[in-house]
């Protein structure tokens, strides 16, 4: 890690674009300990164990006909960073020419805003589905990543089993592959909205109505994998969750403010909001029922029929 490298990349941030992401993304690394990947034959193995074993699980608990990734990735920190600043940059391309009346401070603030949150998240994710949204090239197949070292100093931190804890990041990634690949539709729903509420941005308003029903389809697409865990995976998960939302709550004041200004307490919201909505579901009808939910985009819950299960199981009965 090279503090003073970061900085300077930072400072000498340059070109006609908001961000320079080459600047961003090489100030981000050096902030950075990559980890190592230096994987033995039976780890390697494990983790592609991990994953077949998920696909059949989930496959088995869900009804739901789909197929992992063909990109599936053991990464360290900077793989991971360099791999997401290519959304990051896709995401903010509409937004590059807004740089105000001192262009040369607004890219460098922009520069540094990045490199903190690529360098913070990098430090911090566990693993990844990706589904490329916004890809110049929609045909790419989607993407599964595990970042090795964030898996192992997780379960270190948490106390639990290593092993155990890469296959129950494993079942969570290989959940959301799970949700693609029965719904071929869900890109192509998120993508559009997702450039509506860009394309608002990048005219200086903000379309409340595009970001809230984002906000529904992704509490969907959590919560839905949420309980698919429970039902798949293979082995006892609660201290595995309860330590983990532990350690979450449990974060220093400045890694609390990261993680308020990245929206990471309104991706747990819709964890546990998502999750509450197919419980009940589930309670009321059973799994298959609540998997009609990616047979079709109206067959998404609104955002009141979230608080109300009872009101869409009505409407997919009708």
């Amino acid at each position: 890690m090279n503090l003073f490298h970061s900085v300077r990349a930072v400072a000498g941030a340059s070109g006609d674009a908001a961000v320079d992401w080459h600047a961003a993304s090489e100030a981000a690394k050096a902030a950075t300990e990559p980890g190592s990947i230096s994987l033995e034959s039976d780890e390697q193995a494990a983790y592609a164990r991990d994953v077949r074993d998920a696909r059949a699980g989930v496959r088995a608990a869900a009804g739901l006909e789909f197929d992992v990734p063909e990109v599936v990735e053991i990464q360290n920190r900077h793989h991971w960073i360099d791999a997401n600043i290519e959304t990051f940059e896709r995401v903010m391309a509409p937004m590059e020419s807004q740089l105000g009346a001192f262009p040369g401070a607004a890219r460098t603030i922009n520069t540094g805003t990045m490199t903190v949150l690529l360098a913070f998240l990098g430090r911090n994710v566990l693993g990844q589905y990706d589904p490329l949204l916004l890809a110049e090239t929609p045909e790419d197949d989607h993407a599964l990543y595990f970042v090795r070292p964030n898996i192992l100093k997780a379960a270190e931190v948490l106390e639990v089993d290593p092993d155990r804890f890469r296959r129950w990041i494993a079942f969570h990634e290989v959940t959301h592959a799970a949700e693609f690949g029965a719904a071929p539709w869900l890109s192509t729903h998120l993508e559009s909205r997702m450039q509506d509420g860009i394309d608002a941005l990048a005219e200086g308003s903000f379309d409340r109505s595009v970001f809230r029903e984002l906000d529904t389809t992704m509490t969907v697409v959590e919560g839905y994998a949420e309980l698919l865990m429970d039902h798949a995976f293979d082995d006892e998960y609660e201290d595995l969750r309860r330590k983990l939302d532990a350690r979450r709550q449990g974060r220093g004041p400045l890694q609390q403010l990261f993680r308020r200004l990245l929206g990471l307490g309104l991706k747990q919201r819709q964890y546990e909001r998502g999750k509450a909505f197919f419980e009940a579901v589930t309670d009321a009808r059973d799994l298959t029922f609540a998997s009609q939910v990616w047979n079709h985009p109206d067959n998404l819950p609104s955002d009141s029929e979230l608080d109300a299960p009872r009101h869409w199981v009505a409407r997919m009965e009708r």
